[in-house]
């Protein structure tokens, strides 16, 4: 598919809500439009903007990211965007929105996103692509990161070593505690979707 051509206290508004169905039914041969190697000007607009979003990454980022390495971006359906570098899924975006990690990328550095952990009962929901709701974040046995609305997180689950999604805070977690009802995060990108089984990008 690829042609060689030439942590903050902080939200993100520009989020679009694009939904959990974007990577469950995503398909490479049928959702990506083309691939290009990012000039060295772009490639240090993104690094600076990863390391704003967050800064717990930067000692890292030149591990994830090497500075002589070519850094891909992957175009694909519905304004989407993945950064990959040496054919592995590290980051993606929509249109201007924040740049998330894939979760196996997230794996690798846990420390990226600050963690909200789900009770046992909310691991089927999460791993079918639902949002989590609430009463998830609230239960005995989940446990919460505070966070504004609009954030990136990881989402954790009760007894579980590894994240099982990573998703966008819809209210900040101070109002999911006193709501507790409705969604309180997003499920933007979960194990099992198609980004997860993509697993690495395609030449």
């Amino acid at each position: 598919f690829c042609g060689n051509l030439s942590w903050r206290d902080r939200s993100f508004t520009s989020v679009d809500s694009f939904a959990a169905t974007m990577f469950k039914k995503f398909n490479p041969k049928e959702n990506i439009s083309g691939c290009t190697q990012c000039k060295s000007s772009v490639q240090r607009g993104i690094r600076a903007k990863l390391i704003e979003q967050y800064p717990g990454l930067e000692p890292h980022l030149n591990d994830i990211i090497p500075k002589k390495e070519p850094l891909m971006v992957v175009k694909c359906h519905e304004h989407v965007e993945i950064l990959s570098v040496h054919n592995e899924l590290l980051f993606f975006r929509q249109r201007d929105g924040p740049y998330m990690p894939s979760l196996r990328l997230l794996h690798k550095f846990p420390m990226i996103l600050p963690h909200q952990q789900v009770d046992r009962g909310a691991i089927k929901f999460v791993l079918s692509g639902a949002n989590i709701m609430c009463p998830g974040l609230t239960s005995p046995g989940a446990k919460m990161t505070p966070v504004p609305a609009n954030s990136v997180v990881a989402i954790m689950a009760e007894g579980k070593q590894h994240a099982l999604a990573i998703g966008i805070t819809k209210m900040s977690t101070d109002d999911i505690a006193k709501v507790n009802k409705g969604i309180g995060v997003d499920n933007i990108h979960f194990l099992g979707d198609g980004l997860w089984f993509m697993k690495s990008l395609e030449r």
